[in-house]
């Protein structure tokens, strides 16, 4: 048995699917925020079984209760979303990154990208990174085949903690399905979500799929949370210390060692 339930969309042009999923591999929810702005007005259009995916222990329901008594459980939730564009249509993969049955997962996502004739897969999220907010984010690229690798690029090789967005990419190359990765470079001195990194994931897809996509408010809520983040920085000394020192390492003006750029990292956190 499938772990999804699906809602005919009917008749698909050139779908690519997007995969975001809160959890490892999404600081700053750069992934699951540009999900979000991704699938405003968006159709569900299947549903994945969550007792089968996600251990309650660790990504606990949230109960609502009115004047005592107990009105709602949220569950944590794993959905494809169909949001039809000019000249193509984009599927959204987002939610919470499973406690268990990856393989399953995979395998499952990739019958049923086949199933709507999917013709490529994105798989997006932020990495914690050495890096300014007074600059643009960067993004590093993965891909299914080294002739799809564009832009900054890991060399060699790179054995990270997987996640299980990464094991739905794979599955989708193994079912011959090409796939890309975007993952926006994140301030490690930023806490919550990054709208700037979400943005730019958004308009790297768009470049990408050549196609205008639905922002929301991602632009006014980058654009506040830099003059909150300014006004922050001129108000502590050592987070304006660490941030020039970030600004000097990016800008290639001053080589700034791993072990200062760690030093001052530790110390700010420890301060917080």
């Amino acid at each position: 048995m499938a772990l999804y339930d699906l809602t005919d969309p009917g008749k698909l042009e050139r779908p690519a699917l997007v995969v975001a999923l809160d959890g490892w591999v999404n600081a700053g929810s750069a992934g699951t925020g540009a999900a979000e702005a991704l699938t405003d007005d968006a159709v569900i259009i299947a549903r994945f079984d969550g007792d089968s995916l996600f251990d309650y222990r660790l990504t606990r329901p949230t109960v609502d209760f009115e004047a005592g008594v107990m009105e709602r459980v949220g569950w944590p939730r794993l959905e494809l979303f169909h949001q039809p564009l000019t000249g193509r249509d984009l599927l959204i993969l987002t939610g919470t990154e499973p406690s268990w049955n990856w393989q399953r997962l995979g395998h499952d996502v990739a019958e049923l990208a086949m199933r709507l004739e999917v013709v490529e897969s994105i798989s997006i999220g932020g990495i914690s990174w050495a890096a300014p907010h007074t600059r643009p984010v960067t993004l590093i690229t993965t891909a299914s085949s080294s002739d799809r690798v564009t832009g900054e690029h890991p060399d060699g090789l790179l054995r990270v903690p997987g996640a299980a967005v990464n094991v739905i990419e794979f599955a989708m190359t193994r079912s011959g399905i090409p796939a890309m990765g975007f993952w926006a470079r994140v301030p490690h001195y930023v806490g919550s979500s990054y709208y700037a990194a979400s943005l730019a994931l958004v308009e790297r897809i768009g470049v990408h799929l050549g196609v205008d996509l639905p922002k929301g408010d991602l632009d006014l809520e980058a654009a506040d949370q830099r003059e909150q983040l300014d006004g922050i920085v001129r108000e502590r000394a050592d987070l304006k210390k660490m941030v020039a020192k970030l600004e000097e390492l990016v800008d290639g003006e001053q080589v700034v060692s791993g072990e200062e750029l760690a030093a001052e990292i530790e110390r700010f956190l420890k301060s917080q």
